[in-house]
């Protein structure tokens, strides 16, 4: 029987992509047909296989036509609003056996939240508190774009370092809508669908794992407090307070609050109320204050979690030339020297002592965190060689600086490799 020949759209139409083998089933894809890598995944409704072409990795997900077509228009959108999601790269149709293949671009340097979680100590909830504020942000971030998830849960969401914080990201569209705005109805009912598969995830994995099942109570309150960031973020953002005409100083605190979160503040308007008072209306833009003001400076494109420590070594080495020449330096000359006297020899000395595992970008702000954990706890400034040296040991059990990471605030999120066995 010869076979129809499949409609194929790519986005980014190699030869490599191209010569993939598009006509066969996907559950027939090997790597004699194509160059595919093992890549170890949760469990799915859909077969997904992983390719590696053109020196990039490509995930391939089989579903049918309609769910397919879905997806790729909701994935589409959500890039073009610039929201944390996986990038579509192509559809193809296999009209003759009512399947498609759905191509997204691998997100590099990510992890599920399975591998994640392996590395959480059982006893360390802080680390688990931020897993949980990075999909509470990402769903917040969903509906301020009118964005119905639908299927909100650990399984459909990938994890990158920003910093010393989480990113999420969303990787299933199948169930997502998009709307010009949601109804409060509607974000309850995501909230809710978050909560439960976030809890019953956390079990699931707790269990394959073996972890005391008496943990299972606090794994379920951990779940639960992702409503409670999500409404305080929500409120924050869209939070309307009134107060007299004479307190306008207090805008100033509003739009600080802002940007310390990272957050844009487009457009700040204040409305008569009653006469007397005013009301304060804050439209608020995309999550990348700090990386806007870094990238306008240095023309560096990094995440708004990196820019924050990037912005303050910056501001912290403009404050020791000013003090050595005696004058001010402005803010833009500094960083320009920054980038060539500080930057880029320490990154490239902390990328290449962590063995240049993830980006040269993440393993400065890993040393930036370092060392201000060792200053800290020597009370004075360490410098960068002794931050090097901590940073570099393999297995530092017992040294001060893996003791001040592990218990600051913060905190410095451990360490991923690649070669992690996952649970069954």
């Amino acid at each position: 029987m010869v076979q129809a020949t499949p409609e194929i759209l790519l986005r980014a139409p190699s030869p490599d992509l191209l010569s993939l083998p598009w006509d066969l089933p996907l559950a027939d894809w090997t790597i004699v047909e194509a160059p595919l890598r093992d890549v170890s995944v949760g469990p799915s409704r859909h077969l997904v296989k992983f390719v590696e072409a053109d020196g990039k990795l490509w995930a391939v997900k089989e579903l049918s036509p309609r769910l397919a077509r879905k997806e790729y228009e909701v994935l589409r959108r959500l890039e073009d609003m610039d929201l944390p999601a996986v990038r579509p790269a192509g559809l193809v149709i296999q009209a003759d056996r009512e399947t498609a293949l759905l191509v997204t671009r691998f997100l590099e340097s990510s992890w599920q939240y399975r591998r994640l979680f392996m590395r959480l100590p059982p006893d360390q909830p802080k680390h688990r508190e931020r897993l949980l504020d990075a999909m509470a942000g990402l769903l917040v971030e969903l509906h301020r774009h009118g964005v119905f998830w639908g299927d909100c849960s650990l399984a459909n969401t990938l994890f990158s370092r920003d910093g010393q914080i989480l990113q999420a990201w969303l990787v299933d569209a199948e169930t997502s809508e998009i709307h010009p705005r949601l109804t409060d109805g509607q974000r309850q009912h995501d909230l809710e669908i978050l909560t439960e598969n976030v809890a019953m995830g956390m079990i699931d994995l707790a269990a394959r794992l073996e972890r005391d099942p008496e943990m299972n109570t606090t794994l379920v309150a951990e779940a639960q407090g992702i409503a409670d960031r999500y409404t305080q973020l929500w409120e924050l953002l869209n939070s309307e307070p009134t107060f007299a005409y004479d307190d306008r100083y207090r805008i100033e605190g509003a739009v600080r609050q802002l940007n310390e979160l990272g957050f844009i503040v487009d457009e700040v308007a204040l409305e008569p109320v009653d006469g007397q008072e005013i009301r304060l209306h804050v439209a608020v833009g995309g999550r990348g204050y700090h990386s806007r003001h870094l990238r306008e400076l240095t023309g560096l494109a990094v995440g708004e979690g990196q820019a924050r420590p990037l912005l303050a070594d910056l501001h912290a080495y403009q404050g020791h030339i000013s003090r050595e020449s005696g004058e001010d330096v402005s803010e833009e000359d500094a960083a320009a020297r920054w980038l060539v006297e500080v930057l880029r020899p320490n990154m490239r000395r902390a990328h290449a002592e962590i063995g240049e595992v993830g980006t040269a970008v993440q393993a400065y702000c890993d040393l930036l965190e370092v060392r201000w954990l060792l200053s800290e706890e020597a009370g004075e400034d360490v410098g960068f060689d002794a931050a090097l040296s901590a940073l570099g040991q393999k297995a530092p059990t017992h040294s001060a600086a893996t003791m001040s990471v592990a218990d600051a605030p913060t905190g410095t999120f451990p360490a991923i490799t690649d070669d992690e066995e996952d649970p069954a």
